[in-house]
């Protein structure tokens, strides 16, 4: 079920089909559509120790557990080039976010023209954040590398980057306890590889035509 305001339909649905445009477009190698989000995790240890599988008896976990804090998760994907970048951080600052993408521009797609970014309107997901942490010159030069696109407010449903961080949870995360940072980076980082490897990319099916149908509703009417 899809949560949409009530007010303000006009600049979700303006928001909405730039972002629907942009993943209408053929693939580009100089200019990859890139979606970025990002999810808290809980840190969770055993209480007490586990009995290990034995021929004909499952392993054994006692229900009680010991919360150990909260990580954030950073997803970049690239649905169309089957690629996808995981890492875990202890927060998520703006600091946080500006590293991250200098990472994604100089290590991930140093040699493309520019990169589209999909992702929430979060107060850290500014260009003003690549100014807090690097110097004026740095900041610009990263910048000036990629072209952010917003999903609207109550619209995060549209980011692809989503579905990867389903896929993560669903295949990884919520498969077992991970009582710390390095645990979560090495388990994320294993199902990272395996992804890539098999090229899973993601078959985006609702375009703008539909959206103009199905979400009819959000549209302002025009009175003559």
């Amino acid at each position: 079920c899809w949560t949409i305001p009530a007010l303000h339909n006009g600049d979700f649905v303006a928001a909405m089909e730039d972002v629907l445009t942009v993943y209408a477009l053929p693939y580009d190698a100089k200019r990859p559509v890139v979606c970025m989000d990002e999810k808290p995790l809980q840190l969770l240890d055993h209480k007490r120790k586990a009995i290990p599988m034995e021929r004909g008896k499952p392993l054994r976990e006692d229900s009680e557990y010991v919360r150990r804090g909260t990580c954030s998760i950073f997803m970049f994907n690239e649905p169309l080039g089957g690629y996808r970048y995981v890492d875990a951080k202890e927060h998520r600052t703006k600091l946080d976010w500006a590293h991250q993408v200098k990472r994604l521009v100089d290590e991930d797609y140093p040699d493309v023209d520019t990169i589209l970014l999909v992702m929430d309107n979060l107060n850290t997901h500014k260009l003003g954040s690549l100014y807090s942490a690097f110097a004026p010159e740095e900041a610009f030069r990263i910048a000036s590398r990629i072209e952010i696109h917003y999903t609207p407010k109550h619209g995060s449903w549209l980011n692809m980057a989503e579905c990867e961080l389903s896929a993560l949870t669903s295949q990884c995360l919520a498969t077992r306890r991970l009582p710390d940072l390095e645990t979560v980076s090495r388990e994320i980082s294993t199902w990272c590889r395996e992804r890539n490897a098999r090229q899973k990319g993601i078959d985006w099916q609702f375009k703008t035509a539909d959206a103009r149908i199905k979400l009819k509703r959000l549209y302002p009417v025009i009175k003559e």
